[in-house]
């Protein structure tokens, strides 16, 4: 079954469009085929570009069989997408449509401008509000989950020592000391990943109030006793003296363990340091850094966002967008936050229909439309 969108919409119906990710490496899509019935049953028409869902081992086949047609997914009155627009592609979005996806309206003003212009309404994932009616709609907290889980597993596999303690004819193998820094989704979930790999883990955060959530899953707390709870479930920035204090205790800390995962995260600023070069320096050969925020300019002193080095003996590793390595359940998950969200917007009838009113979708939106 492939169709062009305009060929069999029916009057009044809402058309959804899925687009093809064009960004280097992503493999995700934003609605897969589960999400596409569920949507389709409310009496959406759902546009899929061919090949959409290919890099998440997801064909059109499935996507038709789900009720979506194949074809133009620009014309559509809303669009969903993971990554922001590229330039190209906001000028294929129809004026007055309505854009879903992660846009980056902090790190790129560009991209909402653009969208303001072309009299798009945008929805951002990542400006969701973190409150309990929206965490169906949380994205940030879907992939970071994805996020934190992969990155033990990369640990464990530039490792030079085992992570469980094992206990062999030959003797015993003590198990890894894993610390975790910042532990906010992503960090929760590397404790979680770690432990059941059999490390010793410990997390550690500025924000005093993640301990208890710490300790819930065996982990121990590091208190260096340095707060800075900021709004919103993030942490604020730290003061200079504060900074440079938390860095001196977490220098001699860091050198006691084998593998350290950083995931700490400023919205909109350069993410902070927390692995110093001197840190570094005094781990163990054989140790590994994991460092989750080199897309913000990385937590440790020595990363090279994207790359891996080794520094010291010790391996520093600073990937990118490692929900998309593990396309099939990342995309899963993205979809069914895009799908509340999209629904959130629906009247009775499945026309659009937002009201400006809410707070979910009232924070979310970064740019209305002539509507």
């Amino acid at each position: 079954m492939t169709a062009d969108s305009s060929d069999s919409r029916p009057t009044g119906t809402t058309t959804v469009g899925v687009p093809r990710e064009s960004a280097d490496g992503e493999r995700r899509v934003a609605l897969v085929p589960k999400v596409v019935e569920k949507l389709s049953k409310r009496g959406l028409q759902i546009v899929v570009e061919s090949g959409a869902g290919v890099g998440a081992l997801m064909p059109d086949e499935l996507y038709t069989d789900a009720g979506a047609t194949i074809g133009d997914p620009w014309a559509a009155d809303v669009v969903v997408k993971v990554t922001p627009p590229t330039e190209q592609e906001i000028g294929r979005l129809g004026r007055d449509s309505t854009l879903i996806g992660f846009l980056a309206p902090l790190t790129s003003p560009e991209t909402v401008e653009a969208l303001e212009r072309a009299g798009v309404t945008a929805f951002a994932m990542e400006a969701v509000p973190r409150i309990s009616r929206a965490q169906s709609m949380d994205a940030l907290s879907s992939q970071a989950n994805v996020a934190g889980y992969k990155a033990v597993l990369l640990a464990a596999e530039r490792s030079t020592r085992f992570f469980p303690m094992l206990t062999t004819a030959a003797g015993t193998v003590k198990p890894a000391m894993a610390l975790v820094l910042g532990v906010g989704v992503a960090g929760l979930q590397a404790l979680a990943t770690a432990k059941r790999l059999g490390a010793r883990t410990t997390g550690y955060d500025v924000r005093p109030q993640v301990a208890d959530q710490v300790r819930s899953l065996g982990a121990q707390w590091l208190d260096l006793g340095i707060e800075a709870a900021g709004e919103g479930g993030y942490a604020r920035e730290l003061t200079e003296d504060e900074r440079a204090e938390q860095q001196k205790r977490l220098e001699e800390a860091i050198t006691g363990f084998d593998v350290v995962i950083t995931t700490a995260n400023v919205p909109g600023r350069k993410a902070p340091t927390l692995v110093t070069a001197r840190a570094v320096e005094g781990m163990k050969p054989g140790s590994v850094v994991v460092d989750l925020a080199g897309e913000s300019g990385g937590n440790c002193e020595l990363t090279r966002p994207g790359e891996v080095v080794v520094e010291h003996d010790v391996t520093i590793a600073s990937p990118f967008n490692l929900p998309a390595t593990m396309p099939e359940h990342a995309s899963e998950l993205y979809s069914r936050n895009v799908s509340a969200l999209l629904e959130l917007m629906l009247d009775d009838d499945g026309r659009l229909a937002p009201d400006w009113d809410d707070e979910v979708l009232a924070k979310s939106c970064v740019t209305r439309g002539e509507k």
